[in-house]
């Protein structure tokens, strides 16, 4: 992605990153739509995973419902991308380069925020997507099996020995970021899945975490706990931050108001900047 490029848009890119699968990374891309689209933003999606199409399903699933029961529900200008098919690495990655090059472009003409929910795979589209992150979140289970595509650690002591595989990919796409057009990438790792119980396991998993952050520069945000909720609205479309508009029918429980509350944590330790397309 050339700087003449990215000088021409002037939406912030938010790119939802793992190497590693059920992470929570589409359920959490999907309420960073939601919550933008309420706030009166508009907002282009991605997705770069043209096989599983998680993020895609969702906003599918969301229009169909909407369409059933008559509801106006806010709605992300959406886009699914597939790998190239072509013979030579050179030409797919060239092709892929090129085809989400024009994407970002056409949707950032109209949109505040370009959301972009990238494969749980080491890919060419995975990484030319981190690379144009403003925003790089990167959701993880509340484990060492998860940790460990983040950094090494020592299973005597516990210290981290040093950054692992993704961390590594990321390093590489900030210094790709940098020279294209000398821009800097927010990089935030989030904790899903938390459990609500107080564990020796889950206070070592955050300490590592302190002392991978420091390390290599991310910071770490509030994720979301471990509820059926979250799962139980992929069906629908729907996200947390439906359930109060008008023609959107359903109880809200405590565990909806607690998870609700842990949405509103995350958006809000993004740090989003304030984009109104009257300023822009």
């Amino acid at each position: 992605m050339t700087g003449e490029l990215r000088a021409k848009r002037p939406a912030h890119v938010i790119v939802l990153g793992n190497e590693k699968g059920g992470s929570g990374k589409t359920t959490t891309a999907m309420h960073v739509i939601a919550h933008l689209l309420h706030a009166g933003y508009r907002v282009g999606s991605i997705d770069l995973d043209g096989r599983q199409r998680s993020l895609t399903r969702y906003v599918e699933n969301r229009r169909i419902w909407a369409d059933a029961a008559n509801v106006n529900l806010v709605m992300p200008e959406h886009v699914v991308i597939m790998r190239s098919a072509l013979e030579t690495v050179a030409e797919a990655n060239a092709a892929e380069e090129a085809e989400l090059s024009e994407t970002v472009a056409r949707l950032s003409e109209g949109n505040d925020f370009l959301v972009i929910d990238c494969p749980g795979s080491d890919n060419n589209l995975s990484r030319l997507g981190h690379a144009l992150a403003d925003t790089l979140i990167t959701p993880m289970n509340d484990s060492f099996v998860d940790f460990d595509l983040l950094g090494r650690v020592d299973p005597q002591t516990y210290r981290v020995k040093g950054p692992s595989v993704y961390s590594e990919m990321v390093w590489e796409c900030r210094k790709r970021r940098a020279v294209s057009d000398g821009g800097e990438i927010d990089w935030i790792v989030i904790r899903n899945r938390l459990s609500h119980v107080d564990a020796k396991n889950k206070r070592r998993v955050e300490a590592v975490l302190d002392a991978l952050a420091q390390r290599i520069g991310f910071r770490c945000g509030p994720g979301f706990g471990e509820r059926v909720i979250f799962r139980e609205m992929f069906p629908s479309g729907l996200t947390l931050l439906d359930l109060r508009e008008e023609g959107v029918d359903a109880q809200m429980s405590m565990s909806h108001v607690a998870a609700r509350a842990e949405v509103r944590a995350l958006t809000e330790a993004l740090d989003l900047p304030d984009l109104s397309r009257e300023e822009a």
